[in-house]
């Protein structure tokens, strides 16, 4: 089977080529392929990622590696929004040695933001990332293209790391692409205090994942 893994791989290291040429820093806010390869640098070997859903979540799926076996946890074929706090509750208390990422879209933070009142009263010290495009990006690419409106699909610039922080977690924002190793190395070590983290990038519009259908 040597050939055929040889193949694999070499199949694997030209896809990774593909992205890292998609990951070019946006001038204005973050591009959300920079972002998520950057994240990808910094985490542990032990990590576990909770992916809830969103473009942001699905870009990162293409972008970001797991280190192991059961580091990955995602709601399955059908895509049910608001599972990640719930799934990582379950994991950072199962493995509690273990750097805890969430995934959110800026769509289905909504469903679970609340948990952070959880994650602060009994010292879950998880670390949300939130994709903030303004949009539910991943229904508005289909639904423009082919019904020729975004009508539902527009959300605002929510300041959700300050909800975050209503609740007694640490909120960070990243704005623009020199802010995320200062901000990524900064949630690090408030999780490695004892604090649950959000952190609201706001992203900047790419076609990274042109064509997908989700609608």
């Amino acid at each position: 089977h040597g050939d055929w893994i040889d193949r694999l791989r070499a199949a694997d290291n030209d896809r990774e080529v593909e992205i890292a040429a998609k990951a070019t820093p946006a001038e204005k806010m973050v591009n959300p392929v920079d972002l998520c390869r950057r994240m990808d640098a910094v985490l542990e070997e032990d990590s576990v990622l909770v992916a809830d859903g969103g473009d942001f979540v699905a870009t990162a799926s293409y972008t970001m590696s797991p280190r192991g076996p059961l580091r990955w946890l995602d709601p399955g074929v059908f895509g049910t929004l608001g599972v990640g706090a719930g799934f990582a509750l379950g994991a950072k208390l199962a493995r509690p040695e273990a750097e805890t990422w969430i995934l959110y879209g800026d769509g289905s933070v909504g469903y679970s933001l609340a948990e952070f009142d959880t994650f602060a009263r009994h010292g879950v010290p998880v670390i949300a990332v939130v994709g903030n495009d303004a949009c539910w990006s991943q229904i508005a690419r289909e639904q423009v293209e082919i019904l020729g409106d975004d009508v539902g699909c527009p959300l605002a610039r929510t300041d959700y790391h300050r909800a975050a922080e209503g609740f007694g977690g640490v909120g960070f924002v990243i704005g623009e692409s020199a802010e995320i190793e200062p901000v990524l190395a900064a949630a690090k070590e408030a999780a490695r205090a004892g604090k649950p983290v959000l952190i609201n990038a706001h992203l900047a519009t790419t076609d990274f994942r042109k064509g997908s259908i989700s609608m």
